[in-house]
């Protein structure tokens, strides 16, 4: 597979776009915006709009569905909702790319810093509703697109996320 120059996520499409060296779609993938809509500010949960980069990829090698908690794996999910272990509300799962934003005043600094947010792409237990916003903030995809998407982009990978 050919990797990804960078990504454009559109909001009212609900949909993640990778792009190659020459400006052609590579790669497109269902994804779940945040369920408040876009906003840059703390503690919003809404999802940043601007451009962004990967500032770091968590879960190399880890299985699919391995259950993040504070970007450490724990388990996968299967085993620990047998072994009845407390989940969080919005399980992130498979891998995590973390985004850094890229425009001060915009989507980083103060107040409104993707980074600090932790804003992530990342893996969902609740992949039934890809293609309608239902995250908490980031952006939720399919855990074996996380997993292939992982494998095509590099940590400095420009994301621009857009309304449309």
């Amino acid at each position: 597979m050919t990797k990804v120059s960078y990504i454009v996520v559109k909001i009212d499409q609900q949909r993640l776009y990778c792009f190659g060296v020459n400006d052609s779609i590579l790669y497109e993938y269902p994804v779940s915006t945040s369920v408040n809509g876009t906003g840059n500010q703390n503690n919003s949960f809404k999802t940043p709009l601007g451009v962004h980069s990967i500032a770091q990829k968590i879960g190399e090698g880890c299985a699919i569905n391995e259950v993040f908690i504070g970007r450490q794996p724990t388990g996968v999910l299967d085993e620990l909702i047998g072994a009845g272990k407390t989940l969080p509300e919005d399980i992130i799962s498979s891998r995590i790319l973390w985004l850094r934003g890229m425009q001060p005043g915009v989507n980083q600094g103060e107040g409104i810093d993707s980074y600090q947010r932790y804003i992530y792409i990342h893996g969902t237990a609740e992949e039934k509703k890809l293609g309608i916003p239902a995250s908490h903030g980031c952006v939720r995809m399919g855990n074996k697109d996380i997993i292939e998407l992982f494998g095509l982009v590099d940590e400095g990978c420009k994301v621009d996320i857009r309304e449309s």
